[in-house]
């Protein structure tokens, strides 16, 4: 494997970007990043928290200022970034100039609705959207962010896959 490994997913909320990416660092021996994660001990406050209190744009610079500082890390590590990440400012244009291995998790309306659905209370975007409203919310969504999401250097389809099989996947494109 490359020395100084960089994997970044990418993907709409619920699309299993910190589930695989979890089980794809085990697997690789590596660190597993969360950004959202990151993004909350640099604040020391919940995203909701930070939407609340400083606003959308507090939030957006201070995840672009976080996202860079891991992607200069000189170590290896997966990864897995908000849904919105890769749509603002330069962010897409930094991962593609600081990795070869981005990778689109990509789910359909559909599957991704269902998901949603499932725990949408614990997603500050959607808590207020009922489920028979979600698949219109998330087709939408979708079709605004495809042109960031299309950037990454690989899309794996993940609709009907297991973790494991995606994450198989992902392992047979690093190596």
């Amino acid at each position: 494997m490359a020395k100084n490994l960089k994997v970044v997913l990418l993907g709409y909320m619920a699309s299993g970007k910190s589930t695989v990416g979890r089980v794809l660092a085990e697997r690789l021996g590596i660190d597993f990043i969360d950004l959202d994660d990151e993004i909350q001990k640099n604040v020391n406050k919940s995203i909701p928290q930070i939407f609340t209190e400083k606003g959308e744009l507090f939030f957006r610079k201070k995840e672009s200022e976080v996202l860079n500082a891991i992607l200069d890390r000189e170590v290896d590590f997966v990864l897995s970034l908000g849904g919105g990440t890769p749509c603002y400012g330069s962010n897409m244009d930094d991962i593609s100039s600081k990795t070869q291995n981005s990778i689109y998790l990509k789910l359909n309306v559909g599957s991704l609705a269902n998901r949603i659905a499932a725990d949408r209370e614990q997603r500050p975007l959607v808590a207020k959207i009922s489920p028979d409203d979600l698949p219109e919310f998330v087709g939408k969504h979708l079709f605004e962010r495809a042109p960031f999401y299309l950037r990454a250097n690989h899309t794996i389809t993940c609709d009907t896959k297991t973790i494991d099989e995606v994450v198989n996947e992902v392992t047979a494109i690093l190596l």
